[in-house]
């Protein structure tokens, strides 16, 4: 393909989905991770037992390392909306940066400057106060998912000022920040990432169990991520729900997309939902297939019809309405369908615990289960890919929703510019990548270290002998202890 040929509003946008959609992939197990290394040292301090200490290590390695993959993967991110996307900085950024500035400000930098205690403070600090370094770091990770789930959901529904000139002028910050996307965004957002991480301790968990190493363990950290993961993952689905109710009374457009929908479906008749579906944006319409009768209308409204109508893709001309559709269809049917599968993995594991007690020798008749957690580990990520490849390709040609569109946000760079960063992007992602999966894989093939000494404890050790040393030296001076 000749360089003349390319588009730079296409490159850049390809650009920014692949540093979002790798960025994402870290700050999701480490926002849900926090929480669940709050809980597990919550414990050790509660019951004094050494062995939810010694999951708290190394559960947190797995944490640092993707905290330090998600700051050096998140850089290019910030720096994209000055060089590719100007016009849109220039128009919105009064707003969307200051978000972006609460975000790094008081979410980040909580993060990172309790993260040192969290890492180095064992030995340093009494265990109360490391717990609470702990609670900071968790604390600062999602109120960095309410700052850019904020700001992406103002993306969404704008609102707290007017568009002037081409500009926006804040007059409600407050109205702006609590857009009507925002808290059930948000909502979506924090369950998602706390049961990816949950998934992802529990698929671990189950290979070790797999294995039958270290047994007791690794079924005490399954044990804990099953009595989060039985409220988390159905509650995720019911939130979902709201999230896509949201879509139908904001996004119209969006959810006709979602749907594969061409067609209006007049007030007061059933909606079918789709099943399965062959869009073609070409003619418009779906090449082949699949209904069910009036889910959709129940979906939305829990009953068989609805007294608003559902607008068919055909009420906006093809340039005012997302394209892809295919993409944005199945992305969709694919959150849904991992979501219905982690929160039923969690009930079947629970029953099975109920029933068998998942203790000793009886964990070797359920390799069935186990594997059945090992292949969700990664589906978490794939799930919240997909939900944000609905949330944002759903929501062209717009940038700024019915305000300001993508093709006029982009900069006016020369093509082979945006395509010399698309490509070093990709060269140093795919190093991050395999990065990642070496110095991972390292973390949980050596496993944890079960002799590590509780906090305190060596401390207690070198005083003992300093005081020793001491009492055999009476000629000497005394050591300063």
């Amino acid at each position: 393909m000749a360089l003349e040929s390319l588009d730079t509003v296409v490159l850049s946008r390809w650009q920014f989905a692949l540093t979002a959609i790798f960025h994402m992939l870290w700050p999701v197990l480490t926002t849900g991770m926090s929480i669940y290394l709050v809980v597990i040292e919550g414990l050790w301090l509660k019951t004094k037992n050494l062995t939810y200490y010694h999951h708290a290590r190394f559960w947190s390695k797995l944490y640092i390392l993707n905290f330090g993959i998600g700051v050096a993967s998140g850089l290019p991110m910030a720096f994209q909306f000055g060089l590719n996307w100007a016009p849109f900085s220039e128009s919105v950024g009064d707003f969307f940066g200051t978000l972006l500035g609460f975000e790094a400000t008081m979410a980040f930098m909580l993060e990172a400057s309790f993260l040192g205690i969290m890492i180095f403070g064992w030995q340093r600090v009494p265990p109360v106060m490391h717990w609470i370094s702990t609670i900071c770091v968790a604390f600062g990770a999602n109120l960095s998912t309410f700052w850019i789930l904020s700001a992406n959901s103002w993306l969404q529904t704008p609102t707290g000022g007017v568009f002037v000139e081409g500009k926006f002028r804040v007059q409600d910050y407050f109205q702006a920040i609590a857009n009507p996307f925002m808290v059930k965004s948000f909502a979506h957002m924090f369950f998602a990432t706390l049961e990816t991480s949950l998934f992802v301790i529990g698929g671990i968990s189950a290979w070790y169990l797999l294995q039958n190493r270290l047994p007791n363990f690794f079924t005490k950290s399954l044990k804990v991520v099953l009595v989060m993961a039985l409220v988390i993952a159905p509650l995720q689905v019911f939130v979902g729900h709201l999230s896509a109710e949201q879509v139908y009374h904001y996004q119209p457009a969006k959810l006709a997309a979602m749907e594969a929908l061409w067609e209006t479906v007049p007030a007061g008749t059933p909606a079918d939902w789709s099943v399965i579906a062959l869009p073609n944006e070409a003619a418009e319409t779906n090449t082949f297939e699949v209904k069910i009768p009036a889910l959709l209308s129940y979906l939305l409204a829990l009953r068989p019809k609805l007294d608003t109508p559902i607008l068919g893709l055909k009420e906006w001309a093809p340039s005012d309405r997302p394209h892809l559709v295919g993409l944005i269809y199945y992305s969709f049917r694919l959150m849904v369908a991992i979501g219905l599968y982690l929160a039923a993995l969690a009930i079947v594991t629970i029953f099975v615990w109920w029933r068998t007690g998942l203790e000793g020798d009886r964990l070797r008749n359920y390799q069935w289960l186990w594997w059945g957690w090992i292949f969700a580990g990664p589906l978490g990520y794939l799930a919240v890919e997909a939900g944000w490849i609905v949330r944002c390709v759903g929501r062209q040609p717009w940038i700024v929703y019915g305000q300001l569109r993508t093709a006029e946000a982009a900069s006016d760079l020369p093509p082979q510019v945006v395509l010399f960063s698309l490509s070093g992007l990709v060269a140093l992602y795919t190093i991050f990548f395999f990065a990642a999966l070496f110095f991972g894989s390292r973390i949980i093939q050596k496993g944890p270290n079960v002799a590590l000494p509780i906090p305190g404890q060596a401390n207690a050790e070198e005083l003992e002998i300093r005081i020793k040393l001491a009492q055999h030296q009476p000629d000497r001076r005394p050591l300063d202890i």
